[in-house]
């Protein structure tokens, strides 16, 4: 039975390489698949992945009616075997009610990768509405770490290296930002609670905290 399946985890974790991965092993048995994505790191209409692979895909715009689009394209005899969702947590949640309808009307499935939650922790629209309708929800199992070695748990924004916990819930930036730039960090639940990135990590240790010292 075709299924709606929700991948998710943090930045980091592999998730639109293994997007990649899937529709490769299924082009190479003959299958042709649709991908969306939305708001890549390379570029409107690409799906891209950190090791530096990357491939066309139909931009997923806000108001898009990802169902009819597909009904579209197999009206005008093309094909779809499955479709592939990329950065899914951009998605408005009507958006992924369309998902679930292509699962349910035209047999696909439909593979979505995302984060579950933003830089304040808060989940992402796109991302509940997923695990409200998901048949799966898979958690990557590639574990991304914090800058302290620990499990990474948490996407953290970044400006000039300094954590912020205000601003508007989607801002594009990469893991690799210049100084100064909007940046993202995935850190462990305690150096997310304690707004501490690699960047003040390291100033830190350049001024310990001198311990009281008291005459005899």
């Amino acid at each position: 039975m075709p299924e709606l399946v929700f991948f998710s985890g943090t930045m980091d974790c592999g998730k639109s390489t293994l997007a990649l991965q899937i529709g490769h092993n299924r082009s190479a048995r003959g299958l042709q698949g649709v991908i969306f994505t939305r708001d890549d790191r390379a570029g409107e209409g690409k799906l891209s992945s950190r090791l530096g692979l990357v491939t066309d895909a139909v931009e997923a715009d806000e108001g898009m009616d990802l169902y009819a689009h597909l009904v579209d394209r197999i009206s005008r005899g093309g094909r779809a075997d499955y479709v592939i969702v990329d950065e899914a947590q951009f998605l408005a949640p009507v958006q992924i009610d369309q998902l679930a309808r292509i699962v349910d009307d035209l047999d696909l499935d439909v593979f979505a990768f995302g984060i579950t939650t933003d830089f304040r922790t808060k989940l992402f629209p796109g991302s509940q509405r997923l695990i409200e309708l998901a048949d799966r929800v898979e958690t990557l199992q590639v574990e991304a770490l914090c800058w302290c070695g620990a499990r990474a748990t948490h996407n953290a924004r970044t400006v000039g290296g300094e954590m912020v916990v205000e601003g508007a819930q989607v801002v594009v930036g990469d893991v690799n930002q210049q100084a100064g730039e909007v940046g993202y960090e995935v850190l462990c639940r305690r150096h997310h609670q304690r707004r501490t990135t690699s960047a003040t990590a390291r100033a830190g240790a350049l001024s310990p905290d001198v311990l009281p010292v008291t005459s005899a």
